[in-house]
């Protein structure tokens, strides 16, 4: 096709950098103001919610329809594909488009926080709140910087863009993508697409994710050690606090560094036993009254992390298989499947159930056993794997189902998303790169990483900041899908110059 971008004259690099700076003096509160609406609203997955037009839930659906409002107060034309992804449009001079996707929904807050999870809080140039890093803030930022182009057009001091921008509300990110799923079986690829939910300088590629089930053998709950046992708060994240029912006298149980034991009171005692039989389809057996149950509580309290980044987390479930092996509270098929739990959390890269590989474009794989449950008499498991192009999604499941059989369990995949690779040298990717150069004064590399962004459901896209792992934050301040979450203003603002620079570099490609 003829070059559009070729027929129009872009504003001078100096000029754009002057009203980047301009816009950020006039509109920083405004944008801090915008982030705090969205985080206000806990858009976390409820399927046992969803009705028409809010497919996941509430929470997703008043978080869609209010970065929708945002953009349509801004002069955008948007639309609401019924509650699974929205859109807002910045008509150029053709129909080729070129594409910003991030995600209004997050996972659930969880325990550990000390600040309001869903309204931001200004703490030392930080914000707090959920979706402040991923990835409400980011939207908000990459947003506003589609909007300063619209108003230099507005002003006269860029012309119409060749392309038209459009950008790309999802609902759905942290439990599946079906939002993407949806928007592709409904509407073209944009040309290209970049996601502000990952880190800076640019990604070029993502490893594959497999996520898999664990499940234990049949445990009968009148007759096993363990009536509860539960962790986590989301597949993709190692988990912070786990916490387990195990017939044990509290007072007994030896101390340890992260678990907290206390004993269970005999009508709470009582009520957790009744549940469990009702779940397991059983009477209550002979002894659970509450003068005769002897229950201990038991909770560990890790560090959470992403999946993408394990190693900077602790296993609460780790913790807590090991402490009940450790101390003799559980044996025959019911300890077999607590030391398969155990050596799943006891090593991010695999090594300690030998699934450990490597390969030239992501390094390492990891794993994390991110979110356990108790489901009448059978305990379950969720397992998320980072993995490189050396292995691949079914061969990890056969070995991890080997594993589960052993126990006499079983292993199912659930999820499986080959590795996403593009060309690091390709135009779209050297202008996201120049601009985070120019932004920055660095001299960046682009990178691969662990994370599963939106950008690997598209044809031609890559993930784009604005984190920047190296930098370090203070110790209060949380990451990502932990409690505490928080980002730097600075960073924000940065992002914002980066983002601003990456349209007009975009614009003056041939596509």
């Amino acid at each position: 096709m003829e070059n559009e971008s070729a027929q129009v004259k872009m504003p001078a690099e100096s000029l754009l950098e002057q009203r980047i700076q301009e816009y950020l003096d006039a509109h920083w509160e405004e944008v801090v103001a915008d982030i705090d609406a969205l985080v206000r609203v806990p858009s976390f997955d409820d399927r046992s919610a969803a009705a028409e037009g809010a497919p996941y839930g509430p929470g997703p659906r008043a978080a869609l329809s209010a970065a929708l409002d945002l953009a349509k107060r801004m002069g955008f034309e948007t639309h609401d594909d019924e509650g699974y992804v929205g859109y807002a449009d910045f008509a150029g001079k053709t129909d080729t488009q070129l594409g910003i996707i991030g995600h209004m929904d997050v996972v659930p807050a969880g325990p550990g926080w000390h600040f309001e999870p869903f309204a931001v809080t200004r703490k030392d140039g930080y914000l707090v709140g959920r979706g402040v890093i991923d990835d409400k803030g980011p939207c908000v930022v990459a947003l506003h910087a589609m909007n300063l182009w619209r108003a230099l057009q507005q002003a006269g001091e860029a012309p119409q863009l060749p392309y038209t921008l459009r950008f790309i509300f999802g609902a759905n990110e942290e439990t599946g993508m079906g939002d993407v799923r949806y928007y592709r079986a409904h509407h073209a690829d944009p040309a290209f697409l970049f996601t502000p939910d990952a880190e800076f300088p640019v990604c070029y590629g993502e490893k594959g994710i497999y996520n898999g089930l664990l499940t234990s053998a049949n445990l009968p709950v009148e007759t096993r050690s363990v009536i509860l046992f539960e962790g986590g708060t989301a597949i993709n994240a190692v988990p912070g606090h786990a916490q387990a029912v195990v017939w044990a006298d509290a007072e007994k149980l030896p101390a340890a560094e992260g678990i907290a034991i206390e004993p269970v009171q005999p009508a709470e005692a009582a009520r957790l036993l009744a549940d469990a039989a009702s779940q397991a389809g059983v009477q209550p057996a002979p002894g659970w009254s509450a003068a005769d149950a002897h229950l201990a509580r038991i909770v560990a309290t890790g560090r959470s992390a992403h999946a993408s980044l394990p190693e900077s987390g602790v296993s609460a479930i780790g913790l807590l298989a090991n402490y009940l092996l450790k101390n003799r509270l559980v044996e025959g098929q019911e300890r077999a499947y607590f030391r398969v739990v155990a050596d799943i959390a006891a090593s991010t890269d695999g090594t300690a159930i030998n699934l450990a590989c490597t390969d030239e474009h992501f390094g390492e794989l990891t794993i994390v056993a991110g979110f356990a449950a108790t489901k009448g008499n059978r305990f379950t498991q969720t397992i998320d794997v980072r993995y490189p192009t050396s292995v691949t999604g079914d061969r990890l499941n056969g070995m991890l189902d080997a594993l589960a059989q052993a126990c006499g369990g079983s292993c199912a995949k659930t999820r499986d998303d080959v590795p996403f690779l593009v060309d690091p040298e390709s135009p779209e990717i050297q202008a996201l790169l120049s601009s985070y150069n120019l932004a920055t004064g660095e001299d960046a590399r682009p990178f691969t990483m662990g994370g599963g962004t939106y950008a690997r459901e598209f044809s031609r896209a890559a993930s784009f900041g604005p984190e920047k792992p190296w930098v370090q934050a203070p110790a209060w301040a949380g990451s990502m899908h932990g409690p505490d979450e928080a980002v730097s203003e600075d960073l924000l603002k940065e992002a914002f110059r980066i983002y601003a620079l990456t349209i007009g570099k975009l614009m003056q490609l041939d596509f």
